[in-house]
């Protein structure tokens, strides 16, 4: 570990959804997907990725909660490396068990669903706070039933997924998600495998998520999503942060070139 890794790592600071990337570096081979991605997510803030296919956009989520493993740098959330843990200069890496407690906290919403096929919507939703954190199952599917009826799903609760529309998988996989009372939420482009039609309702659950305080850290190519929800605005091209601040400037008002010529062809 670096002189300069070190010393961010001693000024990370215990906030609950809180997150850190510092240097972050990832390659497969010798692609490099990440070079040296470095941001900051306050707790309760919106946080939407943009930029053109290829970018790095999905790899960034998987190292927020490990994964992918980092090749350089690190990630914290709540102020606690995520992964590994620091002995003097050198970071080990966590053992799977801690790892699965620390993604307790960092919930994640794919783009394809993954729901259990031969499970119910409410069991889906009531499957990883009982297996993970270890809680009672009658007060996790009395808390499973209140998300699904948050999301508009209360009449779809004993509905298997091959019952739902792709929409309604959706929000039934972000009620799962948020059944683990996670300080952080990821989203990998979470309407890019709907049809056109069931897009806004599944943004209209993602906007209401963001009122309740969760941190968010969203890819999508849903420009008017990121123009009302975002507080930071971040464009990623070829594994390197291009421009990143708030929606009306980096939207409307890009300094770079490059986040220009992206917004021409979404726009």
């Amino acid at each position: 570990m670096s002189a300069a890794t070190s010393a961010a790592v001693d000024r990370l600071a215990d906030a609950t959804g809180r997150v850190e990337l510092h240097d972050v570096h990832k390659a497969y081979g010798t692609l490099e997907v990440l070079r040296g991605v470095s941001l900051t997510l306050e707790p309760g803030s919106v946080t939407v990725v943009l930029g053109p296919s290829g970018s790095g956009k999905s790899t960034l989520l998987r190292v927020v909660n490990h994964l992918e493993k980092v090749d350089r740098g690190f990630v914290a959330v709540d102020g606690e490396l995520v992964g590994y843990r620091r002995r003097g200069r050198t970071l080990r890496e966590l053992t799977e068990r801690d790892v699965l407690r620390q993604r307790t906290r960092i919930g994640f919403v794919f783009q394809s669903f993954n729901l259990f096929p031969h499970l119910t919507a409410v069991e889906n939703v009531v499957e990883a706070p009982v297996a993970a954190q270890g809680r009672p199952r009658a007060e996790v599917e009395a808390e499973a039933r209140e998300l699904l009826a948050r999301v508009g799903l209360a009449d779809k609760a004993d509905a298997r997924p091959r019952q739902l529309s792709g929409g309604q998988q959706q929000r039934v996989a972000i009620a799962r998600a948020l059944a683990l009372r996670p300080s952080v939420l990821l989203f990998d482009e979470p309407t890019s495998a709907l049809d056109p039609e069931l897009v806004g309702e599944v943004l209209d659950v993602m906007k209401d998520v963001a009122r309740t305080g969760t941190t968010l850290l969203v890819v999508t190519h849903e420009i008017g999503f990121a123009r009302e929800v975002a507080d930071t605005v971040v464009l990623l091209d070829r594994g390197v942060v291009v421009e990143q601040g708030p929606p009306s400037q980096v939207l409307d008002a890009p300094r770079h070139e490059r986040t220009r010529a992206f917004l021409q062809k979404v726009l």
